[in-house]
C-alpha cells in the first residue's frame, strides 16, 4: 500500500484529504508543519508528499528544499496564492506538481494517481542504458547525470524530461507531448510547467543557458536534443 504524507496546518484540509486518499486505498500519515514532515519522511516509508506552502515553524518552500537533500519522493505543492511566480518557485525548488487553494479534492487525487502511474511505469522500464551526448552522460540505471564528470543534481521530473529528449535525438517534442509523456495526464494549454522545467534544466546543464547546446528550442514547435 502506497503511503501519502499530507502536510498542512489546516486540520480541515488534512481531514478531507485523509478521507479521499484512504477511500482510494492509500495509507495516509499527517504533519502540521515542515519540521514534523521531515521527521515523518525519515521514520516512515513515504511514497508521495502533499505539501502546503504557508505553514508555521518551517514553511513548504524550505521543507521541499530540505527533502530534496536526501529524497526524490514526488512532491505536490499546495498554495493559497494565485500568482504564477509562486507556481514557478514551487517547481524550481524541486516540486513535481502544484495546485492552488481552494482546490477540488478529486482533481488533487487525479494528480496523486498520475504521480504514482509515472513511478510505476518507470519501474517497469529497462533502465540499464547509458546515454552519451557530447560532455553529458545520462545513466538511466543509476538515475544520474554527469556533465564533464561533474554530478548534476536534477529533480525526478527534470531527469524524465532530459531522458525523454535524449532518448529521441533529433525529434522535436511539443510542450503538450512532453507533459503527457512525463506527467501521464492531459496537458493544459495555459500551463507553463514544461517551460519552467526546461529553463531549470538549461540552468543546470548548459554553459550558456540563453544559447543552449543541448536542449534546443524549435520556435513554434517545441524542444529537441540533436
Amino acid at each position: 500500500m502506497n503511503t501519502v504524507l499530507v502536510v498542512d496546518d489546516d486540520s480541515e484540509i488534512r481531514d478531507i484529504l485523509h478521507v479521499y486518499l484512504r477511500n482510494e486505498g492509500y495509507s495516509v500519515c499527517e504533519a502540521t508543519n515542515g519540521i514534523e514532515a521531515l521527521q515523518a519522511i525519515q521514520t516512515n516509508s513515504v511514497q508521495l508528499v502533499i505539501l502546503d506552502v504557508m505553514m508555521p515553524k518551517l514553511d513548504g518552500i524550505h521543507t521541499c528544499l530540505k527533502i530534496r537533500e536526501f529524497s526524490d519522493v514526488p512532491i505536490i505543492m499546495l498554495s493559497a496564492k494565485q500568482e504564477d511566480m509562486d507556481k514557478i518557485t514551487g517547481l524550481t525548488i524541486g516540486a513535481d506538481d502544484y495546485m492552488i487553494k481552494p482546490f477540488n479534492p478529486m482533481e488533487l487525487l487525479a494528480r496523486v494517481k498520475a504521480q504514482f502511474r509515472r513511478s510505476m511505469m518507470k519501474s517497469k522500464q529497462d533502465i540499464q542504458m547509458v546515454i552519451h551526448i557530447k560532455d553529458l552522460i545520462i545513466d538511466k540505471g543509476k538515475h544520474s547525470v554527469k556533465l564533464r564528470e561533474n554530478d548534476i543534481a536534477l529533480t525526478p521530473i527534470e531527469f524524465d524530461i532530459l531522458e525523454l529528449l535524449a532518448s529521441h535525438l533529433g525529434q522535436v517534442f511539443s510542450s503538450e507531448k512532453i507533459y503527457e509523456s512525463v506527467w501521464k495526464e492531459p496537458y493544459g494549454y495555459s500551463d507553463n510547467t514544461v517551460m519552467v522545467h526546461i529553463r531549470n534544466l538549461r540552468e543546470k546543464i548548459e554553459e550558456v543557458p540563453r544559447a543552449p547546446q543541448y536542449i534546443k528550442t524549435v520556435w513554434g514547435v517545441g524542444y529537441k536534443i540533436d
